[in-house]
């Protein structure tokens, strides 16, 4: 037997531009086609943003090739839908100089960078996000995935955009609900990365449920500049970047077990509560931090407990499951303070005993 070695140049660096304003949607397509003249164009959306307007306000008089997903929301986050965007995109002739448009919420970006991602061995995207969730985090950094009939995000790949436009203005047009689940991936970021932003949202969280533009727009700024700078320090989740499942593992598992009845952001608040009750056990929690977390979120109006129809077995199965898994048991996202995620042994996502998480359960 004889060896060769093949030699894999590293990837080039690459990086993209987050653009935020007010009122700036109308003006997006033509950016678009200017900055992507040689690359054929495929708008992915969903059919609220569809009824919202959105969808014909962007592209004003502009026609183009458009996939409307339908039923919006996670029921669709999954692979059948990924294969009818391909197969739309095959019909139209479209190949590896097809620019994918995401506009949408979490869920849009999801499919639809999962599905760029794969198509032809990939093309690129840009990610024009409308709800607070993918304002705040899911269309910067790359992730994309979809669901498996067992679990969150079985299928998924790193693929960062080409640029992402974030137009707050349409958060004024967001369902109620949405708009307040929304709000609890920023107050993650403040949680692991920022006290001084903690507490500009407690201080300004009456102006953020008006959705004052000036307030919206610096929220943003606050959100981008703390995803920015942990995916640029861990592009693909070796260590670092896990900070960023903070209230994730618990929660994604409440979404699942509540058949998704419950949005994302309102089933990461009960995550980000039962962190804090873990943080508690380890002695990591400080006097007060806990009241604070649990009064904001009751500010902003999403649960901080357990629905009491989950059963507690079909929770500890699906956190089972979760992708920070080692040998069947995941690695848990804690803080030592408001703004600091507790670090151990070099590791950002750290052990914790099954029986002190089902403990934690058990008091919800």
């Amino acid at each position: 037997m004889h060896e060769l070695e093949v030699k894999i140049p590293s990837v080039e660096a690459r990086s993209y531009r987050i653009s935020i304003g007010n009122e700036i949607l109308g003006s997006l397509w033509d950016r678009i086609e200017a900055d992507y003249s040689r690359l054929s164009k495929f708008v992915v959306t969903d059919e609220n943003l569809v009824s919202a307007g959105h969808l014909e306000a962007f592209l004003g008089r502009g026609s183009v090739l458009t996939f409307v997903i339908s039923p919006a929301g996670e029921t669709s986050k999954n692979i059948d839908t990924v294969t009818s965007i391909i197969e739309a995109m095959e019909k139209a002739y479209l190949g590896r100089d097809t620019l994918v448009v995401a506009l949408g919420g979490g869920t849009v970006g999801d499919i639809a960078g999962f599905a760029a991602s794969v198509f032809k061995r990939g093309v690129p995207i840009v990610h024009v996000p409308t709800t607070t969730v993918a304002q705040a985090d899911s269309s910067i950094g790359g992730k994309t995935g979809v669901d498996s009939s067992i679990s969150k995000n079985a299928f998924g790949a790193f693929w960062h955009p080409a640029a992402v436009y974030i137009d707050v203005a349409v958060l004024t047009t967001l369902d109620d609900r949405q708009f307040r689940a929304g709000l609890v991936e920023s107050v993650k970021h403040a949680l692991i990365a920022d006290n001084e932003y903690f507490d500009f949202l407690q201080s300004n969280i009456e102006a953020v449920l008006e959705r004052k533009a000036d307030v919206l727009e610096k929220m943003a700024d606050y959100n981008c500049k703390i995803k920015a700078g942990v995916v640029e320090a861990d592009p693909t989740e070796k260590n670092q970047r896990r900070m960023l499942n903070y209230g994730h593992t618990v929660g994604h598992a409440v979404e699942a077990a509540s058949g998704f009845e419950l949005l994302h952001g309102e089933s990461v608040a009960i995550g980000i509560i039962a962190a804090g009750l873990i943080e508690s056990e380890m002695g990591l929690s400080e006097p007060g931090r806990l009241d604070r977390i649990r009064k904001i979120f009751e500010k902003i109006g999403v649960p901080i407990t357990l629905p009491a129809n989950l059963a507690e077995d079909n929770l500890v199965d699906l956190i089972k499951r979760d992708k920070k898994a080692v040998n069947k048991w995941p690695r848990f996202v804690l803080i030592s303070r408001i703004g600091k995620v507790y670090c151990r042994d070099g590791q950002w996502a750290v052990e914790v005993e099954q029986d002190v998480v089902e403990n934690v359960l058990g008091k919800f």
